[in-house]
């Protein structure tokens, strides 16, 4: 038995576990552990769909709640993605070779992940973005397209501050679709112009973060450093001294000088739990309001508990599995990020 714990989890629950980390690392460390018959993934539903991805047909992955999901990853839904495809068909902007890549971010269920590896696409996290996103253009490139677009999945800000602060895309090159609106909101000719074409999704989290409390803890706080994840709004990153995924906020503040002050714009568990480690530095929420992440939550001491005595007495419960042919192709987008150079994958 092997027990994974996300860095956003409850820290009842951390405790127990055997590694913690980011969603990709904890499936990779999975996958890494051959001999673990059950992994119990105290994270949410796509993580716990990843590392059944990654791990041997014989492994059982194990979800304490099942109710703990994602909401950005259920933002984009296939039969949504699907009909989006369509109507890109519809507006001729699929008409050449690899004219438009998938790219989705980790945070998205197996079957968008699948669909991405059956369309000549790939997996991000929020530290490769950048790497991805050159990658999945260099492929349009490579099929003679003169359109060079990316259909980015799910969530709008991480795609579209990787566009415009790392690629130096301008804001008017990425356009959002939005699957509730007819056409997605979008004109055939506001599709052929774009270059990113953003799904409306976001981290129901990280886009709570404001810019005006980034201004307020400025004036407030002498001396404060801003550090955010990329799935805050484009104005909450423009505005902060430092950006990037779960691994490099750790690993900003391990690193930091004592008596720095921070205001940390992610997850609160993760905020908190740093703060308690680091008492030489001030370390404060990006947000007036306290707010966790409500199904990373659902993973409690109870649940827990319980699906481990279950497994004691021989009885699996909540078992994810990805059915062959979804995970086949996942697994095909998945590569294709670990094949990219540069970063390691983090989250």
């Amino acid at each position: 038995m092997f027990v994974l714990g996300h860095h956003y989890q409850r820290d009842e629950v951390i405790e127990f576990a055997d590694v913690t980390g980011d969603s990709f690392k904890l499936a990779k460390d999975a996958a890494a552990r051959p001999e673990a018959e059950y992994v119990v993934f105290c994270g949410v539903h796509f993580m716990a769909e990843s590392a059944d991805i990654l791990t041997a047909p014989e492994q059982k992955v194990i979800l304490p709640d099942l109710a703990a999901g994602c909401s950005m990853a259920d933002m984009a839904r296939l039969a949504q993605v699907e009909d989006a495809w369509d109507a890109f068909a519809d507006a001729g902007i699929l008409d050449a070779p690899g004219s438009v890549v998938p790219v989705t971010y980790m945070n998205s269920s197996a079957d968008i992940k699948a669909f991405c590896g059956r369309n000549g696409g790939a997996v991000c996290t929020s530290s490769n973005a950048q790497v991805a996103l050159e990658w999945a253009y260099d492929q349009t490139a490579k099929g003679g397209s003169e359109h060079t677009k990316v259909l980015f999945l799910p969530d709008q800000h991480l795609g579209r501050n990787t566009a415009v602060l790392q690629l130096g895309m301008s804001l008017e090159d990425c356009m959002v679709w939005n699957p509730h609106l007819p056409g997605g909101g979008l004109t055939a000719q506001e599709l052929r112009a774009a270059r990113m074409i953003l799904w409306k999704g976001h981290c129901s989290v990280h886009g709570r973060f404001s810019a005006e409390v980034v201004d307020q803890l400025r004036t407030t706080i002498p001396g404060v450093n801003i550090l955010v994840h990329p799935e805050c709004t484009h104005e909450v990153v423009t505005k902060a001294d430092y950006v990037g995924s779960t691994e490099f906020i750790i690993k900003t503040i391990e690193t930091a000088p004592a008596g720095s002050a921070w205001a940390i714009g992610t997850e609160l568990n993760l905020v908190q739990r740093l703060a308690r480690a680091h008492p030489d530095k001030n370390i404060v929420f990006l947000d007036k309001t306290v707010c966790y992440c409500s199904t990373m939550n659902r993973i409690d001491l109870p649940h827990f508990v319980w699906a481990m005595e279950n497994l004691v007495v021989g009885n699996v419960v909540n078992v994810i599995e990805v059915d062959p042919e979804t995970k086949k192709q996942a697994l095909t987008a998945l590569q294709r990020m670990l094949d990219l150079p540069g970063k390691t994958a983090r989250d």
